[in-house]
């Protein structure tokens, strides 16, 4: 009997109006396209049906004979150091239909073995396959230029793979020169500190030191190059950009050179003014958080104040070298 036939994204064929599903473990049957065996990429995964394509469509010939399981390719992953499994991006299945199948069959195994979280790193190139993902329980847990991460965690109970990046990181630097004038700076984008003399402020960039941050934002706003000498303080504050949070360190730096030269796509302007100024502008009078940093910085460049220097040590933790700020004795 000659009946209309296609293949479901779930591995399953459809005859007609109806679907003979595939399931896992399932006994079944081949099924014959021409003189190639159509055989679905999951592993463990068993037969559908035998059958010859005619030009009529499929002919089932054999709807009932089993056949041994055969192994079949399931997604290529590793093992993580937490019960849970790293999928790799670049051993993804090219289809849609193939990564649903192998997505599925890979999820049941990792069950069956009593693994716990999973990392899917998708590629932008393989951005298709995300809905899919989403389709089988995965959850958004950050994205980067290139490729996006999902995670799914297998058991019932709550959740506990770590959360996303929570925060962002910005850095000041204070800049004091030997007639006692600091290097301050007025934003050319500004909101909260429009028109206000402030220290040169900017954000860390990926895999950069505290202190070299700082020593490279206050080179890039004003051109005056500097010396890391010691971390002041930081401060710490909830649901800014994107409902982050948002940590601003500010060190101390030694001046090693005086000139200035602004850098106008980000700077107003940038000059050298006496500490008393700087704090006569009302801003100061209103923001008292921004004033104590300021006075804390004064007192740390007259002695009265001990900060955090940097010591470069050996983590255990990756095996390199790192810096660790503390205050020596």
């Amino acid at each position: 009997m000659a009946v209309s036939h296609s293949l479901l994204a779930n591995g399953s064929l459809q005859f007609g109006g109806a679907s003979l599903l595939s399931g896992f473990g399932r006994r079944t049957s081949v099924v014959e396209v021409g003189s190639a065996e159509i055989k679905p990429c999951l592993k463990p995964f068993s037969a559908l049906c035998k059958g010859k394509i005619g030009r009529g469509g499929i002919r089932v010939t054999s709807p009932d004979i089993s056949l041994p399981n055969v192994d079949l390719e399931a997604l290529d992953a590793c093992n993580d150091e937490y019960g849970g499994i790293v999928v790799d991006p670049f051993g993804l299945p090219s289809s849609a239909n193939a990564f649903s199948s192998a997505l599925r069959a890979s999820l049941s195994d990792w069950k069956s073995k009593g693994k716990k979280g999973v990392w899917l790193k998708i590629l932008e190139e393989q951005a298709e396959l995300v809905p899919i993902a989403i389709q089988e329980g995965f959850n958004y847990h950050h994205a980067e230029p290139g490729y996006v991460m999902l995670t799914h965690w297998i058991p019932g109970d709550p959740c506990h793979l770590p959360s996303g990046p929570s925060h962002q990181i910005g850095i000041g630097g204070f800049v004091i020169n030997d007639r006692k004038e600091v290097l301050v700076v007025k934003e050319k984008y500004s909101c909260s500190c429009s028109g206000v003399w402030k220290l040169p402020t900017g954000y860390i960039n990926k895999s950069e030191d505290l202190f070299t941050g700082a020593i490279r934002e206050v080179k890039e706003e004003t051109g005056v190059d500097t010396a890391f000498i010691q971390m002041v303080a930081f401060r710490h504050v909830h649901l800014v950009a994107f409902e982050k949070s948002d940590l601003l360190f500010v060190c101390m730096l030694e001046p090693l050179s005086t000139e200035i030269t602004i850098d106008e796509d980000e700077i107003q302007d940038a000059r050298w003014m006496k500490f008393e100024e700087i704090m006569s502008q009302t801003y100061y009078e209103e923001d008292h958080m921004s004033r104590k940093v300021m006075e804390i910085c004064m007192a740390a460049h007259k002695g009265c104040y001990g900060g955090l220097a940097a010591h470069q040590l050996a983590s255990k933790l990756d095996g390199k070298l790192s810096y660790l700020y503390y205050q020596d004795s």
